[in-house]
């Protein structure tokens, strides 16, 4: 797939409304479909199922996410490293190899086709690196990575929708549901990839405001961590516990909205979606017109905090029968997704630019991304063998108390830690 010069010609003395469009529209498209590619098979149930004593679909999560930490920790060099010139045909592969884990994942029976999960997992890991480096280290980053981390609260709903309605529909078998689910969006990855390809690179206005995005080798990665490491500590600690979160509501929707007595049509899972995905757009892309990176860094921290202290207080109101479970689910998805969505969009990329680092984003989201889906499967393993008798909303309940104290406290320490170490030069 070659880039098309004319259209990144154009792009380059475009007005900023068509190229804040076509570019948002390139991440947007290849990212939900990447979610087709990956969590279709959630709307399954696999009842009566087991492998090794585990509940299968629990089985197949963490399976998943054995192969999505593997990407992760791979993609701390990978991901940092990655050459501009090699991004497009990079997506291609991952996402190839990701397919043809889910036809085998259908053609090989039960339980021998597990193992499938994990190897869909390995490339699919690295598809965020990949598309952000196209977005990052421009004076639009936050409004171009909103509308992409759109996909995130979006696209989930809206693939396991259609995992539903091809069984549903056309009687296919939940082994088979997550290839066909995934065939169906192939079309729409091609123009986003396509659409990636004609973007051009960071102009010098986009370097002067947010410093120049280089690939970091291991010395770089190496004094980045020296020189932050307590603030690494710090943010990506905050970050396990989002993923951590993010994965239980996202993996276990169905079960959630059942116990809650909601679940009537599978398009339940997108409409409660759409509201918090419109609030944290908003948000999240309003954060460009703050031009000044250190407000912006420490806005993003603060917002944190607050939706931590969101977390603890909407859940008292739904304990105490004060709010109905819809509204609370939606404020845990809102409250989730919100400092959860800062990381990939605001955070880490005004990090940079404020303490003016050579670097990429990259590095610092696939070593959250490694321990953050470590963490995910941990709590899922532990809720299998640790907790048995318990559904899973009392469940989520109990981890959304935890998320809320731990998010909090750290989001304090962190504003602490980074203020004490600014200069007055890069203030």
């Amino acid at each position: 797939m070659l880039q098309n010069n004319k259209i990144t010609a154009y792009l380059h003395k475009t007005k900023p409304a068509a190229f804040i469009l076509f570019c948002s529209s390139a991440a947007f498209l290849t990212y939900c479909s990447m979610y087709a590619f990956r969590k279709p098979f959630t709307a399954g149930t696999y009842k009566g199922l087991e492998l090794l004593g585990v509940d299968y679909k629990v089985a197949l999560i963490i399976l998943q996410l054995i192969g999505y930490v593997i990407s992760k920790f791979i993609g701390i060099k990978f991901i940092a490293e990655l050459e501009p010139k090699k991004r497009v045909l990079t997506l291609i592969v991952l996402m190839g190899i990701a397919l043809l884990s889910l036809l085998a994942f259908g053609l090989v029976p039960y339980p021998y086709n597990a193992v499938f999960m994990l190897i869909n997992g390995l490339p699919l890991g690295l598809i965020w690196g990949v598309v952000f480096s196209f977005l990052e280290g421009r004076k639009f980053t936050e409004i171009l990575g909103a509308f992409m981390a759109s996909s995130f609260m979006i696209a989930s709903g809206i693939v396991k929708s259609v995992g539903l309605f091809v069984m549903q529909q056309f009687n296919i078998a939940e082994t088979w549901m997550p290839f066909f689910a995934a065939v169906a969006f192939i079309p729409i990855l091609i123009i986003g990839i396509w659409m990636l390809s004609c973007i051009p690179e960071p102009n010098q206005e986009d370097i002067s405001l947010r410093t120049e995005r280089v690939p970091m080798d291991a010395d770089n990665r190496k004094r980045f961590f020296k020189l932050f490491w307590p603030g690494i500590f710090l943010v990506v600690a905050v970050y396990v516990g989002l993923t951590i979160f993010r994965d239980l509501r996202d993996n276990f929707a169905v079960e959630l909205w059942t116990e809650l007595g909601y679940l009537k049509t599978p398009w339940v899972l997108v409409f409660a979606e759409i509201p918090t995905a419109i609030l944290v757009l908003v948000v999240i892309g309003s954060m460009i017109l703050l031009k000044n990176n250190k407000k912006a860094f420490y806005l993003s921290l603060m917002l944190c905090v607050i939706a931590g202290i969101g977390f603890l207080l909407s859940t008292y109101l739904f304990n105490e029968k004060l709010i109905s479970p819809v509204i609370w689910m939606v404020l845990m998805g809102l409250l989730m997704y919100l400092p959860y969505l800062i990381f990939h969009t605001i955070l880490f990329e005004r990090w940079i630019a404020f303490f003016k680092y050579k670097g990429n984003l990259g590095y610092l989201m696939y070593m959250s991304d490694s321990l953050g889906y470590f963490g995910s499967m941990f709590v899922l393993l532990y809720k299998n063998y640790g907790t048995k008798g318990f559904n899973w909303l009392p469940f989520f309940t109990n981890t959304a108390w935890i998320i809320g104290v731990l998010i909090t406290i750290l989001g304090v320490f962190a504003i602490v830690y980074f203020r004490s170490k600014e200069t007055p030069s890069k203030a």
